[in-house]
């Protein structure tokens, strides 16, 4: 391709609202264009890259025996209804665009694809010897995002493939998760990207276990926590770990003492000169449920921990049907706004015991935050890291007054409700090897894959007649890999001052043959001849015939990033040209004869060094 005959504008200058180094670079090289909030317009350069990825996207899943369809964007709501997460994902996630029609139907343009595909394999799949079977397709999804941004990163329209399995049993849904895991690991690495497969949660997809897989960049919104043995690799929101060992209590005997100003732990720690590992702070939210009922719920943990409110989340989930409801829509800490719609009497904040009276809460109808109701008594739970503590620091319920010398049993009933909800933390001791300690990384999800089970099938009544003629629900499997989240991790990753530095796998281009002055007629016909050679032997090369100066050009190929620039100067005089690597700005001039087969050569060997 022609830059003259291309269309190709860069900026000098980074746009004012992008955020991090991929998205300006992006914008800047003319990569992509911004249309709205979280919409983009992936122009000419860009949807090549995209082509690329998908490409290598696409062979992995073939060699898996995956077969690719498309299935439809625009989703009726019934499906989701079937499902149950209608309410969770217009509601609680809140992410999915609803739209309703002109015949007053409610539709949905679909996130994610596993009600239309388990309709799929309701009507079509009937017996045993159809399966195993795995489907995807590689398609635009949208989710309405509450605060789009960093580009390609989280928008509200992107482009993802997404695969689904169908199987007898969780053991055949294993050997094609594995598969996955392989399959996936071949994608990055073929796409010349750092990663790391990491456990994580499975969040509003649901399944009993997931990986991530991240890309590893600074920029990167989530925080990997693993071991430098290898062993262990988690998102921070399902990491788990072990604490330090509590201090020895310098309280032997049950007291009330007057602690003034000491609404924190440090400030408590440094008037009662202890550790925070012998403090029970106690931590008030409010969970509302699909049923419009809201839920007080006191966490219970040790006073250096945090609460992993993902992992509270999943804990609050499995006890909805204890409250008639089947999922969370919102977790809250109770700002005073909301405590004034159900509580009976001002709380003591910070001086909250794990015992604190269920008559602070009004179950009345107005309490609801949603306009239901309230329930009248707080849900108790203790995160393991107190559990064992004693003669421990905690609330008195009064202001101003804490209780030391506590245990549980003799002064507070333990709750029934024992949870692992603490957040694992850099610095922590491995569970696997209690002598590695948890390091920390930023990463960019860009693949997740899930063991389902039968979560949709059941629900929704996919099933299969087995050998023995039993009728039994189809065990599932999801895979997801964000296409265009990639392409930008790619230069989240790999970039410099002078701009981005594409993987050759991924690259628009291979390589950009530049005339300096084209009014040297010499120089315009050996860089014409290269450039026709060089497509013809399955290089893809750019040729930049711009009038602009040298200086102008060079810059240009450097923002843009392709891998190899081939420049007509004045090297042609001894019958050379100068050949730049981008990655490297290694130099060197090469016979003009010699240089189709040394691209091709480093072409070559920098695809299979990542094979």
């Amino acid at each position: 391709m022609r830059l003259s005959q291309m269309l190709f504008v860069t900026l000098r200058d980074d746009p004012a609202d992008a955020e991090i180094p991929s998205h300006k670079l992006l914008l800047r090289a003319g990569y992509i264009r911004r249309i709205g909030s979280g919409i983009y317009a992936y122009l000419p350069l860009m949807w090549r890259v995209l082509q690329k990825v998908s490409q290598i996207v696409r062979e992995e899943m073939n060699a898996t025996g995956a077969q690719e369809c498309l299935l439809p964007q625009l989703q009726p709501a019934e499906l989701w209804r079937e499902s149950g997460r209608w309410d969770t994902y217009t509601q609680a996630e809140g992410i999915m665009f609803a739209l309703v029609d002109r015949r007053e139907q409610e539709l949905a343009l679909g996130p994610t694809h596993e009600e239309v595909i388990t309709t799929i394999a309701r009507d079509l799949i009937h017996s045993y010897r159809q399966l195993p079977l795995h489907l995807y397709q590689v398609q635009t999804k949208f989710r309405d995002e509450i605060r789009p941004r960093f580009g390609l990163m989280r928008g509200r329209e992107f482009i993802m493939k997404d695969g689904y399995s169908f199987h007898e049993d969780e053991e055949s849904l294993k050997k094609t998760y594995q598969d996955m895991y392989q399959a996936y690991s071949n994608m990055l690495r073929r796409s010349g990207l750092a990663f790391r497969a990491v456990e994580a949660d499975s969040g509003a997809i649901g399944g009993s276990g997931s990986t991530e897989f991240m890309v590893l960049a600074e920029a990167g919104e989530d925080e990997v926590l693993y071991t430098e043995d290898g062993q262990y690799a988690a998102n921070v929101e399902k990491a788990v770990s072990l604490t330090a060992d509590a201090e020895t209590s310098p309280f032997t005997s049950y007291e009330k003492r007057e602690t003034p100003g000491t609404e924190t732990i440090d400030k408590l720690c440094a008037f009662l000169k202890c550790s925070p590992t012998q403090i029970v702070k106690n931590v008030l939210y409010q969970a509302l449920y699909d049923n419009a009922t809201t839920v007080l719920v006191l966490v219970s943990i040790r006073g250096d921990q945090e609460v992993n409110e993902v992992k509270l989340q999943n804990e609050l989930t499995k006890l909805a049907s204890q409250y008639g409801a089947k999922t969370i829509l919102k977790l809250t800490v109770p700002d005073a706004e909301a405590q004034k719609k159900w509580a009976a009497k001002p709380l003591p904040l910070g001086y909250i015991a794990p015992d604190v009276a269920d008559d602070y809460i009004t179950p009345l109808s107005k309490g609801g935050t949603e306009g239901g109701s309230v329930h009248p008594k707080f849900l108790r739970l203790v995160d393991k890291t107190a559990t064992d503590l004693k003669n421990f620091v905690t609330g008195s319920n009064e202001s101003g007054y804490h209780v030391v010398g506590t245990n549980w049993n003799e002064q507070f009933k333990l709750p029934d409700n024992i949870v692992d909800v603490r957040k694992a933390r850099p610095g922590d001791r491995a569970i696997h090897n209690p002598e590695q300690t948890l390091k920390s990384a930023r990463g960019i999800e860009v693949g997740h894959i899930f063991q389902l089970g039968t979560e949709y099938s059941q629900v929704m009544g996919a099933n299969y007649t087995n050998e023995q003629g039993e009728e039994k629900p189809l065990v599932m499997g999801c895979y997801g890999v964000g296409v265009s989240r990639l392409a930008q991790a790619a230069v989240e990753q790999s970039y410099d001052k002078d701009g981005i530095i594409w993987p050759v796998a991924i690259a628009p281009y291979h390589a950009i043959v530049t005339i300096p002055n084209i009014n040297d007629a010499q120089q315009v016909e050996i860089a014409e001849k290269l450039y026709t050679e060089l497509n013809q032997a399955g290089i893809e090369t750019l040729l930049d015939d711009r009038n602009e100066r040298a200086g102008v050009k060079f810059k240009d190929a450097d923002l843009i990033g392709i891998p190899y620039r081939i420049v007509t100067g004045r090297a042609i005089a001894n019958g050379k040209v100068e050949v730049v690597e981008r990655a490297t700005h290694n130099s060197q001039e090469i016979p003009i004869a010699e240089v189709v087969p040394t691209i091709k050569q480093w072409i070559v060997q920098a695809i299979e060094a990542k094979n």
